[in-house]
């Protein structure tokens, strides 16, 4: 790694809906896994800033990872996403609409400026792939070490 690139770190959790039937919980998980399986590989040759294999999910029942709310899983290591951030978040945000959620969480840690935290927060029940609003939240945390000259 040369001494002018600068690494960015993205990693966050996207929180199913807990309410509902067993047959609903199975039919959002599937629009879910199947928003997910729509993003591009990390193999194409346009840079997708998103790509499938930067996002996991639990299985669908307690003993693979899933109590009453499944959590989706997603990180990955970029060369400066800060300068491409707007364009990153408006790809992620075009798959949160398409999917069921109940909140959502990305931080993203740079070297330049810190940390950020942008939080995503359903109204009422949670997010449906018919809603088209989405309201975001960033928080932003920047360690500064002062020296004191004398």
């Amino acid at each position: 790694m040369s001494s002018y690139d600068q690494e960015s770190i993205v990693y966050g959790v996207i929180r199913d809906i807990p309410a509902g039937g067993e047959l609903e919980a199975y039919r959002r998980r599937r629009t879910n896994w199947a928003a997910i399986q729509e993003l591009p590989s990390s193999l194409d040759d346009d840079w997708p800033f998103l790509s499938r294999e930067m996002f996991s999910m639990p299985g669908p029942d307690v003993y693979s990872g899933t109590y009453h709310t499944q959590l989706i899983h997603f990180a990955a290591s970029y060369n400066s996403i800060e300068y491409e951030w707007e364009r990153w978040i408006g790809r992620f945000e075009a798959m949160l609409r398409s999917m069921y959620w109940l909140s959502a969480t990305v931080h993203l840690e740079t070297e330049l400026s810190g940390k950020h935290t942008f939080s995503w927060e359903s109204t009422g029940i949670g997010h449906d792939p018919s809603d088209t609003e989405l309201k975001m939240v960033c928080e932003w945390e920047r360690e500064s070490t002062f020296t004191h000259r004398r």
